[in-house]
């Protein structure tokens, strides 16, 4: 940890609208949010539309990624993640349907939690059980990032340097092992 605490990487995505306007504007505001947050300055990604995902799960999504320093611990930069979603609205009806907003903690530093293990075991388990099951605990990294063009995109934009614990890759390296058709499926809005 530096002076102003570990890099959290945090992804967020709208595609319905919130108290707080349209999926760009939730997206904007939540950036905003997260900047009153940190201990030093906020790198935000563009915005970008996405199809929903799964495919033909709801109208597209407004995604975007945000780098910033914290020095709260992985659940408590969780819970304040969940306050901020709650704040827009954020109902919790299942996995992978329309949100209002969404906040992934996708890294803090280079902690995994909660050990190697379970995070492969997260990682590594096939689509068709990732919608049926969904893990009790907080996983990080993130076990399904390096598999997301819609995350690994604008991740790009503010921590491409950004090395996973397990993998060993950068988010360079795991957006170039992404399909080609998913990579351009993620349009940049200005």
């Amino acid at each position: 940890m530096d002076q102003f605490g570990d890099l959290a990487l945090i992804a967020l995505g709208s595609n319905k609208n919130s108290s707080w306007g349209d999926p760009t504007e939730t997206v904007k505001n939540a950036m905003r949010t997260l900047e009153k947050l940190a201990q030093a300055r906020v790198y935000e990604s563009r915005l970008y539309a996405t199809p929903a995902f799964p495919a033909d799960a709801g109208p597209d999504f407004v995604n975007a990624a945000v780098a910033m320093r914290t020095d709260k611990t992985a659940h408590q930069l969780l819970d304040t993640l969940h306050q901020i979603e709650a704040a827009a609205g954020r109902e919790r009806h299942g996995r992978w349907n329309q949100r209002t907003l969404d906040l992934d903690l996708l890294a803090l530093g280079a902690l995994v939690l909660p050990d190697d293990e379970t995070q492969s075991h997260w990682r590594n388990l096939p689509l068709t059980k990732q919608q049926q099951h969904a893990p009790s605990e907080l996983i990080l990294p993130h076990p399904r990032m390096q598999d997301r063009a819609f995350v690994l995109v604008p991740l790009a934009d503010v921590a491409p340097d950004w090395q996973h614990p397990l993998l060993g890759a950068n988010v360079r390296d795991m957006l170039s092992k992404c399909d080609p058709d998913a990579i351009a499926s993620v349009v940049a809005l200005s």
